[in-house]
């Protein structure tokens, strides 16, 4: 087995008994302007690796994030005289507050130290994604936020890289969300190209012949926790992981509305506003 490597099965998917998680060594810091195809291909080329069909291309979001310009310096940030308030009641910098108002259209929730929001792409979470670690601060502070169109981002790499490499993959950009009721953070996913967002079994028959009522799967968020196991989330440097295994015919799609946003409740649904 390769530096990087590991095997084992991923939740509903029924792999092979091969099945792989393979992080990619090599990706360079990314800046401002980097192309991510060329930047992917080198690292993949230096590890001897290729993308085969049936692969799933799991990218963090932080390099995304970085290739597409959306670091934000703190001294080019004015608060409002809501964030101000909001900053005095959570303890925090009033200009990371305001970045959060701004990528965000609901405050949710907010105690000491926490700011829960539903962020501009639909989803609940804290602090609108913002992120200030492993980013350089050497000239002041800066904060990482989400790109603006994730699902954009993971057909334009897709279409790209289906063409660098003469076969069909999927794409998911996977990002750390945490989730109300339990500790700790999961990958999630952002973005997605390429692959079924969502399984759903309902109408369908469990082991027992009895009729599945509520069955619905997250089959994106499965593929971004798996690989966010290989990649870490602190000093590991492996901002890229291929799935590869994973039978085509139930993973892959080419159906254009088979993205992330699929995955956000729809408000109505939502008991807990």
């Amino acid at each position: 087995m390769a530096e990087g490597e590991t095997t084992g099965l991923a939740n509903n998917t029924h792999p092979a008994p091969d099945f792989r998680v393979i992080g990619v060594p090599g990706i360079s810091m990314i800046e401002n302007g980097d192309d991510l195809v060329a930047v992917i291909t080198e690292a993949l080329t230096q590890n001897q690796l290729t993308l085969e069909h049936g692969d799933v291309l799991c990218v963090a979001q932080k390099i995304i994030s970085k290739a597409e310009g959306c670091l934000v310096a703190l001294s080019d940030i004015t608060p409002t005289a809501e964030a101000e308030e909001l900053a005095a009641a959570t303890l925090k910098d009033p200009r990371m507050v305001q970045l959060i108002l701004e990528e965000s259209s609901e405050v949710m929730r907010h105690k000491p130290h926490v700011l829960v929001v539903r962020h501009n792409l639909g989803f609940v979470g804290a602090h609108a994604g913002i992120d200030q670690s492993n980013v350089d601060h050497s000239d002041g502070e800066m904060a990482l936020l989400l790109p603006k169109d994730p699902d954009g981002s993971a057909a334009a790499l897709r279409h790209s890289l289906e063409e660098q490499y003469a076969t069909q993959i999927g794409v998911v950009i996977t990002d750390s969300h945490n989730r109300a009721w339990r500790m700790g953070t999961i990958g999630s996913a952002i973005g997605c190209a390429g692959i079924k967002v969502l399984d759903d079994s309902r109408g369908g028959e469990d082991i027992y012949g009895r009729t599945l009522q509520a069955t619905l799967i997250s089959r994106a968020d499965a593929l971004a926790g798996t690989a966010t196991l290989m990649m870490g989330e602190t000093t590991e440097k492996l901002p890229v992981v291929i799935l590869r295994g994973l039978p085509p015919a139930q993973t892959l799609s080419d159906d254009p509305a088979q993205t992330a946003q699929l995955i956000n409740r729809p408000l109505a649904e939502d008991m807990f506003r």
